[in-house]
């Protein structure tokens, strides 16, 4: 949108500068006192002409340069003594967009034109002639404005070097440290979440062998060791590849809840207000908020019931998730890694998060993730 309102008010800059220049180069003209025969008026046509040409030099300045040029020979011709006012601006473009030969080489034909044009216009002296094109394009003012356009081109272009250059630094950077942490995080948890998933899976596939009843503790640590696997599998392809959508967000939410119920936890989940696409990382932050509050209920807060409630507003995504556990008011919960990890995700999206016990008993996890929807 930025790029756009920049846009905007350079287009309003240059109608502004060609219409600033078309009314100085009538002026002049008119000051000369010329009587309203057609080839005066076709004079005054050129120099409106070559003024509100000006207006398209950012997008088309060779063309610019033809059309000034040709204008300015052209009123010479008419008998207008008017500087090519027109002409120098389009020099200044086009040596700026980079196209120094070609001004080059319609700066010299201007020089031996103007001189043919004012011969052309009824002055019979050639030194005249030559005096009255000197006077309309001075050779300083076309070395004054391709050295102004040819200097502002160099910065310019050295500005978006530099630019560029720090970009791609920061992004080698960047992905140097994905690498390094897919690499901790494959030597450190693979092995682990492995051994203790086959080993559930032993566990479940032997009592079952001999008819017995599977406890369900141990079913929900077989399915939370396969989801880890997955979910492990997942952070590292998509460490190694930026590019790569996380697969775990909003839709799967109730996914986590019944898994939680398959622990013995009354978990419900709730969903409120017209559901809208929401940015990829405000999808994955919150579903590792829910994912990482119904993990603490299970493992510390001793509570039957669990509630989940997300709630889509126009400029917000709200997430609350209660339960009735052990917590109390007078107890200060002890910030673990987890609650640490979902404050950090919720503050770099400019959200806030509220992890506190509740009044009536249990504890409240409570975001509030911005959306915006216009991005």
């Amino acid at each position: 949108m930025s790029t756009g309102r920049s846009g905007v008010r350079s287009g309003v800059r240059d109608w502004a500068i060609a219409v600033g220049v078309a009314a100085t180069l009538l002026v002049t003209g008119l000051s000369g006192q010329h009587s309203a025969t057609d080839l005066d008026l076709f004079g005054y046509a050129l120099l409106a002409a070559g003024g509100l040409g000006l207006a398209a030099r950012r997008r088309a300045p060779v063309p610019v340069l033809a059309v000034t040029g040709l204008c300015a020979v052209g009123y010479q011709a008419a008998g207008f003594d008017v500087p090519a006012v027109a002409y120098l601006f389009a020099v200044y473009a086009a040596v700026r967009a980079g196209h120094r030969t070609i001004t080059v080489a319609a700066s010299m034909t201007m020089l031996a034109a103007l001189p043919l044009a004012a011969l052309a216009s009824g002055l019979h002296d050639t030194g005249e002639a030559f005096a009255q094109a000197r006077g309309a394009l001075e050779l300083a003012w076309l070395i004054a404005a391709g050295a102004a356009g040819e200097a502002l081109r160099q910065a310019e272009r050295r500005a978006d070097e530099a630019e560029r250059t720090r970009e791609e630094t920061a992004r080698r950077r960047a992905d140097e440290e994905r690498l390094r942490i897919a690499r901790e995080l494959h030597d450190s948890l693979t092995h682990q979440i492995s051994v203790i998933k086959v080993q559930a899976e032993v566990a479940v596939h032997v009592a079952r062998k001999r008819g017995e009843q599977v406890p369900e503790a141990l079913l929900a640590i077989q399915e939370a060791g396969r989801e880890a696997a997955r979910e492990l599998r997942a952070t590292l392809e998509a460490l190694r590849d930026d590019d790569m959508t996380p697969p775990r967000g909003l839709d799967h939410v109730a996914e986590l809840v019944e898994r939680a119920r398959t622990t013995g936890l009354d978990a419900t989940l709730t969903i409120e207000g017209q559901r809208h696409d929401v940015p990829a990382a405000v999808d994955r932050t919150v579903y590792r908020i829910v994912q990482e509050s119904l993990t603490n209920i299970a493992r510390h807060a001793a509570a039957a019931t669990a509630s989940v409630r997300i709630d889509y507003g126009p400029d917000a995504l709200a997430i609350r998730i209660d339960d009735d556990g052990k917590a109390t008011p007078d107890t200060a919960p002890v910030p673990g890694v987890g609650l640490l990890g979902m404050r950090e995700r919720v503050t770099a999206l400019g959200g806030h998060l509220r992890a506190a016990p509740r009044g009536e008993g249990g504890f409240t996890v409570q975001a509030e993730l911005p959306v915006d929807r216009t991005s």
